[in-house]
């Protein structure tokens, strides 16, 4: 067995106990012990449902009302949301083997205590309780359970509620396409390709239009790794539609809107939408970029969230459609949604960001949320992904890789070169991946695209978070060992990190030691790479170590993003701000010209001899 191949016993001890650190606590979903439910329907009990019909104006997202009653309340009981409506035993998956009474084989895709908006449930057992629905293909039911969440016994069914067309085009999602000039659409149905062709009309503004043809993906429960995502995770996750616009002039706005041309001629359209093209490589214009971890989803009516999982996902994104107009570019670098093989959280998650991600790119990388599970290659061999095993996160959404399984790529944008890693493949000298990295570094031409940046999901280069500290590595064990001559030899200006819940900046770095004194304003060669951890992007914050290293300039324990502006070739501006305020809470500028990228520092030029 070579070498890259073999992990040493240190390296398997360590790597244990961050597995036990990274667990960022359960998925809400996971509380609910659905296997232990049993049927109790009391005939005083009852739940209702209101409207019947939802999206009769073609909205795909509607507030309900739920009105409810039992004769023997209690504090424990609960709102269960079930979609579809029909959760008996007939939509049992073939592999589950729960096969007695009273056979909940799905769990509810969100849930809420009955007391929420009834603080006297207790007493009366009458309750009232709005919830807000997206259009998820399917029909709905609510559930009305006592005994908890961990000895849930069923009291009351709702009558079904659905949408008025529960299969019609949702939540499209933009993507940078393989070449700089073309951008990808894609979005979700639940028309298949015998039902209807899927296409994208679309065309610059104000001018004609045409239609594009999109390729169509689904996968069954037989394509997922374990559970619960093959059992009572499961949800049929529809068709998720793919359509290439292409040959794009730079800067330009297009509009564009979905449709299904059904088998008897007829068409279903969603709204309509415009974005921006991208510039092409090189191009001298103002460039924005914003970029985050671990932003996950959050439900606005207060469902699902009671152990305040991810409570800053939903500023994060209102900070980000606020200032829609001055963001070009969006990059989530992995720990997406925390389905964690719960599958109908993707769908809340598309519908979450759909005012950012159908206006501008959003680009995504792998994490371990999405990716981990034993025996299916991945570098890390726990079961963070709920048994998703990078099947959700590579369908739902488009990267320009040239293998979906493998999640790495690399993206022109302008002035912007981005090399974008798959921590949860493996990345050491020697193996396919860091053939990629120094490929995509050392191939970019830096007098056209000037400004480097490092993307991964997994902190590579330094972080203080206490998980890192206590081990010594203050990052991923050989992380640096492994990537940091690339850095240096190829002058890497920026990498960024999710995976650890906060922000933190370091110095410009290489093997440890602070290349440059300055902290705000950098002229001229840096001479090493600034390292950043931006993983606040909504997930429970990770706690910084008490010991002091000097090559941290900025720390905060709080949610928050940061965003890139290149204004010219010479001069560029981070930000990181806040979710809860979008102020700048830190910032620098590097400001130099292409003779200084050019210039020799410790290991980015050859060795030099007299001989030579």
């Amino acid at each position: 067995m070579g070498k890259s191949k073999c992990v040493s016993l240190a390296f398997l001890l360590v790597w244990s106990v961050l597995q036990r650190v990274w667990s960022h606590g359960d998925q809400p979903l996971s509380k609910v012990f659905v296997h232990k439910a049993t049927v109790s329907l009391l005939d005083l009990a009852y739940i209702k449902a209101s409207p019947a019909v939802l999206g009769l104006q073609g909205q795909t997202t509607e507030w309900i009302t739920l009105e409810y009653s039992s004769p023997i309340p209690s504090i424990d009981d609960w709102i269960g949301v079930f979609s579809p409506a029909n959760f008996s035993a007939s939509t049992c998956p073939k592999e589950n083997r729960r096969v007695y009474p009273p056979l909940l084989c799905s769990a509810p895709i969100k849930y809420q205590y009955a007391n929420y908006s009834s603080p006297f449930y207790n007493v009366t057992g009458n309750g009232f309780l709005k919830l807000q629905l997206i259009n998820q293909r399917l029909d709905f039911s609510f559930a009305l359970f006592s005994g908890g969440f961990s000895n849930p016994k069923l009291v009351a069914v709702s009558n079904k509620i659905a949408f008025a067309n529960p299969n019609a085009p949702v939540y499209p999602r933009l993507a940078l396409g393989k070449s700089w000039n073309e951008m990808a659409v894609t979005w979700t149905s639940g028309y298949g390709i015998s039902d209807a062709e899927p296409f994208v009309q679309w065309g610059p503004k104000g001018g004609d239009h045409m239609h594009s043809p999109a390729e169509t993906l689904t996968f069954t429960s037989d394509s997922l790794c374990g559970a619960p995502a093959r059992t009572v995770g499961w949800r049929d996750p529809g068709y998720i539609h793919t359509s290439h616009l292409k040959e794009l002039w730079p800067n330009r706005i297009y509009e564009y809107k979905i449709g299904h041309k059904l088998n008897n001629a007829t068409y279903i359209w969603s709204g309509s939408y415009q974005f921006r093209a991208p510039p092409f490589p090189g191009q001298h214009s103002l460039q924005r970029v914003v970029i985050f971890g671990d932003m996950g989803k959050e439900e606005v009516d207060g469902s699902n969230e009671y152990n305040n999982f991810q409570r800053g996902s939903i500023n994060t994104t209102k900070q980000l459609i606020q200032d829609l107009e001055n963001i070009d570019l969006v990059f989530h670098i992995g720990d997406i949604c925390y389905a964690n093989g719960y599958l109908s959280q993707w769908d809340q998650f598309t519908a979450q960001v759909e005012p950012i991600a159908s206006v501008v790119p959003y680009m995504i990388a792998s994490g371990n949320h999405e990716r981990d599970w034993p025996g299916t290659g991945s570098f890390y061999e726990n079961m963070d992904s709920g048994g998703e095993c990078g099947v959700l996160a590579q369908t739902m959404f488009y990267t320009p890789a040239l293998n979906r399984a493998k999640l790495w790529y690399s993206i022109d944008y302008g002035m912007f070169r981005f090399c974008i890693v798959d921590t949860e493949h493996d990345w050491r000298e020697g193996t396919e991946q860091y053939r990629f990295i120094e490929h995509c570094l050392a191939s970019v031409d830096r007098q056209k695209q000037p400004w480097l940046i490092f993307l991964a999901h997994r902190v590579l280069g330094y972080s203080s978070c206490i998980c890192y500290a206590e081990e010594g590595s203050f990052a991923e064990p050989m992380g640096r060992e492994s990537l940091q001559k690339l850095w240096q030899k190829y002058k890497v200006d920026i990498a960024i990190y999710g995976h650890v819940h906060n922000y933190e900046r370091t110095c410009p770095i290489y093997q440890n030691i602070c290349t440059n004194e300055e902290k705000h304003h950098y002229k001229g060669t840096l001479n090493g790479t600034i390292h950043i951890v931006a993983g606040g992007g909504g997930a429970s914050l990770s706690t910084f170590t008490s010991l002091k290293t000097k090559w941290s300039i900025f720390k905060d324990y709080d949610y928050g993003f940061v965003k890139l502006t290149a204004f010219d070739h010479s001069n560029l501006l981070f930000e990181y701000k806040k979710s809860r305020d979008g102020k700048v809470h830190d910032s620098f500028k590097i400001s130099r010209d292409y003779r200084d990228i050019l210039a020799c520092t410790v290991d980015s030029c050859s060795s030099i001899t007299m001989a030579s």
